[in-house]
């Protein structure tokens, strides 16, 4: 079974291949690959996410072009553009919803989307969206002692340990631009970076503590390796 992740940072790409595509090996797919959204890399630099219309040509192209391929989807919540030419469905609607919800309305609104295409039904079966509530570091506070231990200052648990008592779920850690989740580690750790300390502390908790602790993400999860009783 072969599943193409569309991303929408390198941290998530290797997130994708490092820790996602191992699991997924193991349950029985065959192929699993990130891609990055559009120019991703030039893109970084500039700041910003690709409006929706743009995202979803390249998932329908994908889609098209194999029949036999799902495609999923991994972006941050509080990124996606909610008005003008490059809004995304739900993205405005839902901060009507309670905030526990409003990742899971994007997703539906995501997947609705598709059906207006002439083979919508086929499309969005095979599409599979993830919609973080905040960011991917928020993950990385489902085990805060290997966190720290796997960023490499073990004296930090505690004080991880502190945030994480906060919020009722490490997916709720906020959205503020001072104090998302990976703005707190970074205050904590000014070495602290993404792509290697990031990834080596998702390695260390892994999949399974993840998603004892953040149920939205175990969700998509579930739904990936439900695929495997359909095929």
């Amino acid at each position: 079974m072969r599943l193409l992740v569309h991303v929408e940072g390198e941290t998530e790409e290797e997130f994708i291949n490092a820790v996602l595509g191992p699991h997924l090996y193991e349950l029985g797919y065959w192929s699993v690959k990130a891609r990055l959204i559009g120019n991703a890399r030039i893109r970084a630099r500039r700041g910003g996410i690709r409006g929706w219309q743009v995202v979803r040509n390249d998932l329908v192209r994908h889609l098209r072009q194999d029949s036999n391929c799902y495609a999923a989807l991994m972006v941050d919540y509080y990124r996606l553009p909610q008005s003008g030419g490059r809004s995304w469905p739900g993205r405005a609607d839902s901060v009507e919803a309670p905030m526990e919800s409003r990742a899971g309305h994007v997703e539906t609104a995501l997947r609705r989307d598709l059906l207006d295409l002439p083979d919508g039904d086929s499309l969005q079966r095979r599409f599979v969206p993830c919609v973080v509530l905040h960011e991917f570091e928020a993950l990385l506070f489902s085990d805060c002692d290997r966190l720290a231990t796997a960023i490499g200052r073990p004296d930090l648990s505690e004080p991880f340990q502190t945030i994480r008592r906060g919020f009722d779920s490490p997916e709720a850690i906020d959205d503020s631009p001072l104090t998302a989740p990976s703005k707190r580690i970074a205050k904590l750790n000014p070495e602290y970076q993404k792509r290697i300390d990031g990834i080596n502390a998702a390695r260390s908790i892994g999949l399974a503590r993840i998603c004892e602790e953040c149920p939205s993400f175990s969700s998509w999860i579930n739904r990936l390796e439900s695929l495997l009783q359909i095929n």
